[in-house]
C-alpha cells in the first residue's frame, strides 16, 4: 500500500522522517507525475539543479519532461537528516539517455525538504550529478 503525503506529518522523528523518505522514493519510482505532484503543496518552491519553478503544474511539467529523457528511471532514497518539519535525503538513480538509449546514467545528489503542517512538501532544493556507467554497472533494477 502507498502512503499518502498527508499520512506522515511533522514533526518528525527517526521513524517517521525514514517512513516519508521511503513514500518519496517508492511514489517517484512509479514515474507518475501527477501521482508524485501530489506530496507537494500547490504552490510548492522547487529548485532542480538550476531550474526554479514552483506549484504543482510545473511540477507536473518538470516530471514528464524529465521521465521522457530518462528511460528506465530507477530511485534510491536515503534519509540524511531530519528535525522538526525539514528532512534532507541523499539519492542515486539510474536511467537510460533518451538521446542515447544504449547509454546508462547514474546520478548523485542530495535533497533538502521542507513540509507544511499537513505533510505536504512545501519547498524542495536538489543538486545532483549524472555520470555514464555501463548496463553491467547498474545497482538499480
Amino acid at each position: 500500500m502507498m502512503l499518502k503525503p498527508s499520512d506522515i506529518r511533522p514533526p518528525f522523528e527517526e521513524e517517521k522522517a525514514k517512513l516519508k523518505v521511503k513514500a518519496a522514493e517508492t511514489a517517484w519510482n512509479t514515474r507518475n507525475p501527477e501521482l508524485v505532484a501530489q506530496a507537494y503543496s500547490e504552490d510548492s518552491i522547487w529548485r532542480n539543479r538550476t531550474e526554479f519553478f514552483s506549484g504543482r503544474t510545473n511540477i507536473i511539467k518538470f516530471l514528464t519532461r524529465k521521465w521522457a529523457k530518462e528511460l528506465d528511471y530507477r530511485l534510491m532514497k536515503e534519509l540524511w537528516c531530519y528535525t522538526g518539519n525539514r528532512i534532507s535525503v541523499r539519492f542515486e538513480y539510474e536511467w537510460r539517455d533518451a538521446d542515447n538509449p544504449t547509454q546508462w546514467m547514474r546520478t548523485h545528489g542530495n535533497e533538502h525538504w521542507e513540509f507544511d503542517d499537513d505533510g505536504l512538501m512545501r519547498r524542495r532544493d536538489m543538486s545532483a550529478n549524472d555520470y555514464p556507467i555501463s548496463e553491467a554497472e547498474r545497482r538499480y533494477k
